[in-house]
């Protein structure tokens, strides 16, 4: 049979969604055996249809009409976990309710999917535009690559062109070399050919009628006959015991020159020190006790001074620059009184003989010289070394005269014919310095890897000993009064103290940057050195 509702009537659909309900509660019962409760709506409609509340009949038939719907909704959700093939038939509003919250949630899902589509495209596209541009660099810098290869392997052959023109640019300037030594060679011997002998000169002088008056004509000098350091002195140095490594301290620093100080050297007698710097100076100082002094400047180099030297006398100063020069300085005059040109490079270091009269100089340019001071004239030049010569010493109170050079080796020569008697072989490196021991026949040397060599002059086929103060250049070497300690200038900024004895080695902390020059004072109880940081060091 079929039932006719008028949905326009609330209280006829309410009843026909009731009895909806109950038909589908007793299926659910047959099939699940649910307890369903007694319902009490009807009680409450009749009960408040009898006493005419027809304003609150309504107001509780909306509220349980939704209450209805709710619970239709759970029940639904409940049977449909609970008991699989068991369904109920909700009407239309709940149906088209629950479609519609899926219909939000799909739409929810599907605006979240498209924002994600939306930036994964996005992304895409900017991965896209940077992959092209890596592609666009990749290819301009191996075109790149590219026209820097071939130009290389064209400047390669250009070069190897080349190569013939500059062998014979070595060969013609060799020869030249060459002919220039034998020229000079032919020109000194014609000098000493020409000058007049004694027994001429009074020969002309007696011939002359009447006899003139005449300057005296400039003659060399001659070397003094020299047996070394009297005994006795040899031996109060020797009994001299000095201090300890461990006994020195800083105790003044001067601020002696704005640039590199290159060199320094001490008065023969008294506490004077003089400084030569990278400035095209020098300058003098007192060096006190209490405070430092400076007494004297001087300038005429006209590039950096690399090295200086005290007249045995204490009155003059030699020094020796970049510009090939060595010069003469009297303190009494306070200007430069000789200026001796001779050398075609730069020139390192000099040293008085102890006698005074002859200067000894060297240079770059792979060659020693002796000067006459009262001639004026270079009197030998000594050849043997076949690269730089970066020091030069007289051995105190003899005609000995000590090179070092940077072909490694070092060479003893005999002053008064120029000739080498010794060479000592035993660097590895480039040999920077050398210097002479007072108080014995040693010798030591520094090269430019920090090796300290001590050598017998009696015994020169090998060193005496050796000391590692590097791994940094060892700049200059010096003995103290006895000979039993050495005192070593390193680019480390650091002053080395050796014992010759036994080998030790400590350090003197103070300069900031490489200490260029070293030496000890009269006494062998204080140390002073100079540095590339422009500063005077006192350590006692």
């Amino acid at each position: 049979s079929t039932m006719k509702v008028n949905r326009h009537d609330p209280e006829t659909e309410l009843r026909f969604s009731r009895s909806m309900n109950l038909q589908s509660t007793e299926l659910l019962s047959s099939q699940t055996l649910s307890n369903i409760p007694e319902a009490v709506d009807d009680f409450l409609r009749n009960f408040l249809r009898r006493a005419g509340l027809t304003r609150t009949l309504s107001r509780f038939e909306g509220e349980w009409y939704g209450s209805a719907l709710r619970r239709l909704t759970d029940t639904l959700k409940t049977v449909a976990t609970a008991a699989p093939g068991v369904y109920f038939i909700p009407d239309a509003l709940t149906h088209r309710h629950l479609l519609q919250s899926e219909l939000e949630a799909v739409r929810a899902e599907t605006e979240l999917l498209k924002e994600e589509v939306l930036s994964a495209g996005a992304s895409l596209v900017r991965i896209q535009r940077e992959r092209d541009f890596h592609r666009l660099q990749h290819q301009r810098v191996s075109e790149d690559k590219r026209r820097l290869t071939e130009d290389f392997k064209h400047l390669k052959k250009h070069l190897e062109s080349y190569e013939p023109v500059l062998r014979q640019l070595e060969e013609k300037y060799q020869t030249a070399v060459r002919q220039k030594m034998l020229l000079s060679f032919h020109r000194e011997r014609l000098q000493s050919s020409t000058d007049p002998t004694p027994a001429q000169v009074k020969e002309e002088r007696r011939k002359e009628k009447p006899p003139a008056k005449t300057t005296a004509h400039l003659k060399d000098s001659e070397f003094p006959p020299c047996s070394g350091l009297p005994r006795a002195y040899l031996e109060q140095m020797n009994s001299h015991t000095g201090k300890s490594l461990a006994s020195f301290s800083l105790t003044c620093s001067i601020r002696a020159h704005q640039q590199p100080i290159s060199c320094i050297d001490l008065h023969p007698r008294k506490l004077i020190l003089v400084s030569a710097s990278d400035d095209s100076t020098w300058r003098l100082w007192v060096l006190p006790e209490d405070r430092e002094k400076m007494l004297l400047s001087g300038e005429g180099h006209s590039d950096w001074l690399s090295g200086c030297s005290f007249h045995p006398d204490g009155s003059k100063l030699a020094t020796t620059s970049g510009d090939t020069t060595v010069r003469l300085w009297d303190f009494s005059r306070g200007c430069c009184v000789l200026m001796l040109s001779g050398h075609a490079q730069p020139t390192w270091a000099c040293s008085f003989h102890s006698c005074g009269h002859f200067l000894a100089s060297c240079s770059a340019d792979r060659t020693a010289k002796l000067w006459d001071l009262n001639s004026q004239r270079c009197r030998l030049t000594l050849r043997r070394h076949t690269a730089s010569v970066n020091s030069v010493c007289f051995l105190p109170s003899s005609n000995l005269l000590l090179t070092c050079s940077a072909d490694k080796t070092l060479a003893l020569w005999d002053a008064r014919v120029g000739v080498c008697t010794t060479t000592f072989l035993g660097h590895c490196h480039p040999c920077n310095h050398a210097a002479f021991s007072s108080a014995t026949s040693m010798v030591a040397s520094c090269d430019s890897s920090g090796i300290i060599n001590t050598w017998d002059t009696r015994k020169p086929t090998s060193p005496m000993a050796a000391a590692d103060t590097g791994p940094l250049s060892a700049n200059q070497v010096a003995f103290n009064h006895s000979g039993k300690m050495l005192a070593v200038a390193s680019s480390d900024g650091l002053v080395k103290l050796v014992e010759v004895d036994s080998g030790g080695v400590s350090s003197l902390e103070g300069h900031r940057d490489s200490v260029q020059s070293v030496t000890f004072d009269h006494k062998g109880e204080t140390v002073i050195s100079a540095g590339s940081d422009g500063r005077v060091n006192i350590w006692s």
